[in-house]
């Protein structure tokens, strides 16, 4: 490798450090920082922020990128280490040096009291404290967007969402969504008016929070997550974050009437959590190391929350586990009672408690609102209303209040607009890769009836972890199934599980 290579390189693990800085600021604010400290959390968050702005944005990143990309030896791999480095660093150069310092530091100032003022406004099912704190966010965004530009056939939306997908926009996910929409709605149809739905008694149970961390913990550890490189906490709105493959922070919540909740959650992020502690140690701050994009990190921590944690296999195993851990709380209800909870469809108002099949739905009104307001067409003060109605229209659902409506997610007060559909994204991808795990190992699910989840762990990080940012999120589904995304496997795992489960 060139020496001007070297310099690239030694300055983006620089860049790369003060992100994981900025990381650990943040996850310390959502789970251990005392109420005071958030004034000047906020103003830590923006000095930090701005620092990494000016190495992200320095002229000499422009001087390395033009010698290395005119070196054959560094580029004619597309798939080496060297050639994804300098393809990763372009982008995100050509994409910075688009944004004021001034902005960068705006940005993590309000995004910083923003969070604050939604974990308060949600405890007090108060709208009108979180109403000028999200205005501030849609702003940014918007002068974000502005900045950043988009295509002439695009939309303000896709300046914004390029920031957590390469290549995604409006239009195509539009194209992803208007199909699967009908599908959805159809399957449920079916299954809500000509099923029998299975019992969801065991959400019924209150049981113990602290017996409850313990059982979800000894879950994730068992399905993978090292907890000699990682922690499990409790926030607001379940995240896992960190700052490289050494150091991965989970967090969860608690409900003492739904322990189906808390084990979805704490799997979901340990998905991310064994993603990330899956990635190349050998990488770490270069962009080859990093995980393709949110997408396919998504459909890491649905795959084990749904297609892992929701199988009967899986509760084969840990429904006997319940009784050691809850005692005669647990008396009646098994394995079979947990796999029924996990299972049922129904029209609902919250996004993270959603089954399978409706939770997409959730994810389309969040990105119908998202381009509104990208658009400067949707202020604040009129997201409630709007929200409502789509959850009436959509779900048939009436809401109480903010804090189970529009306030129930943490995303827009971080200022993530234009992150939403990598969820539905990452739930098809998660299917796609899931389908052929089974093909190449076998009988998964008596595989997890015996506690043996080694086998599908070890897959997932040989044929993705592992690869860090080799392709593209489309790319690595080709490469790593044969085909292009499709929804088809995610339908034939719903409708295969479901249909039995409802008498159909």
């Amino acid at each position: 490798m060139s020496q001007t290579y070297d310099q690239l390189i030694a300055h983006q693990q620089k860049l790369s450090a003060v992100h994981a800085t900025m990381g650990l600021l943040g996850w310390d604010q959502e789970t251990m920082m005392p109420p005071g400290g958030l004034v000047y959390r906020g103003e830590q968050l923006a000095q930090v922020a701005s620092i990494a702005h000016e190495l992200a944005t320095s002229p000499r990143i422009a001087e390395w990128l033009a010698e290395c990309e005119s070196d054959i030896d560094l580029i004619s791999d597309p798939t080496s280490g060297s050639a994804v480095n300098l393809r990763e660093i372009r982008r995100d150069y050509d994409r910075n040096t688009k944004l004021p310092a001034e902005l960068v530091a705006e940005v993590a100032r309000v995004t910083s009291a923003a969070k604050a003022a939604w974990q308060q406004a949600r405890k007090a099912d108060d709208f009108g404290m979180f109403e000028p704190h999200l205005q501030k966010v849609i702003d940014l965004n918007i002068a974000q967007a502005e900045c950043y530009g988009w295509a002439e056939d695009g939309e303000a939306w896709d300046a914004l969402a390029e920031g957590y997908e390469a290549g995604m926009n409006a239009a195509y996910v539009q194209g992803v969504f208007g199909p699967l929409r009908q599908r959805l709605v159809a399957f449920t149809n079916e299954l809500l008016d000509n099923g029998a739905a299975p019992s969801a008694k065991l959400n019924d149970i209150k049981l113990p929070i602290d017996a409850q961390m313990r059982y979800v913990r000894m879950v994730s550890e068992q399905i993978g997550f090292d907890y000699s490189r990682g922690r499990l906490d409790v926030a607001a709105h379940p995240f896992c974050g960190g700052t490289h493959c050494h150091d991965v922070r989970l967090t969860t919540r608690f409900h003492e009437d739904m322990l189906t909740d808390a084990l979805g959650s704490t799997m979901h992020e340990a998905g991310h959590g064994m993603y990330e502690q899956g990635l190349p140690a050998d990488k770490i701050g270069q962009p080859a190391g990093d995980a393709v994009g949110l997408s396919i990190h998504e459909s890491q921590s649905r795959l084990w929350e749904n297609h892992v944690g929701r199988s009967r296999g899986f509760w084969q195993w840990a429904g006997p586990k319940l009784g050691e851990y809850f005692g005669d709380a647990v008396a009646g209800a098994g394995g079979d009672d947990a796999y029924a909870a996990c299972n049922v469809v129904q029209r609902s108002l919250i996004r993270v408690e959603a089954d399978e099949v409706t939770y997409h739905l959730h994810i389309l009104i969040r990105f119908e609102l998202e381009r509104l307001m990208a658009r400067g067409e949707l202020g604040a003060a009129d997201v409630p209303e709007a929200w409502n109605s789509r959850y009436h229209d959509y779900l048939g659902v009436e809401v109480p209040g903010p804090a189970a409506g529009c306030m129930q997610d943490i995303h827009w007060s971080m200022g993530s607009i234009g992150y939403f559909p990598t969820y539905t994204l990452g739930s098809l991808y998660a299917a796609q890769f899931y389908e052929t795990a089974c093909n190449q190992l076998g009988d998964v699910d008596a595989m997890f009836a015996r506690g043996e989840f080694t086998p599908l762990r070890r897959w997932l990080n040989e044929n993705i972890h592992a690869l860090g940012k080799t392709y593209r999120s489309e790319a690595l589904c080709e490469h790593v199934t044969g085909s292009k995304l499709s929804a088809d496997p995610f339908m034939r795992h719903v409708e295969g599980k479901l249909r039995p489960l409802y008498g159909l």
